[in-house]
């Protein structure tokens, strides 16, 4: 498949990108994400190691973009994890046998 990333034509294939990506260790994923076999990638390593160019010549997008059509499946950004703040109070409670505190 033909397609343009950072203003260049590219010519990738499904089997093109795994042979790419295999052996490669997946990065911290803080953004847009893409799974590549059974790892999840970040969009802007797979877009640097399939171009060779700095991750800031290109949007997240494009390579999004890319991967979709490829047949690979893309995420967005994850949700952030929340932990629940409990006071002093509740936590005593919950030891002594009280209220969970959770379910607060």
């Amino acid at each position: 498949m033909r397609c343009v990333i950072a203003r260049y034509p590219f010519d990738l294939t499904k089997t093109g990108v795994l042979a790419s990506m295999k052996g490669v260790r997946p990065g911290l994923v803080t953004g847009d994400s893409v799974t590549i076999g059974r790892r999840r990638y970040p969009v802007k390593q797979v877009g640097q190691i399939l171009t060779r160019q700095d991750p800031r010549d290109f949007t997240a997008g494009e390579v999004t973009r890319a991967m979709t059509r490829l047949g690979f499946t893309c995420h967005g950004r994850p949700e952030p994890v929340t932990a629940a703040v409990h006071t002093d109070v509740q936590v005593a409670s919950a030891l002594l046998g009280g209220a969970d505190p959770v379910a607060m």
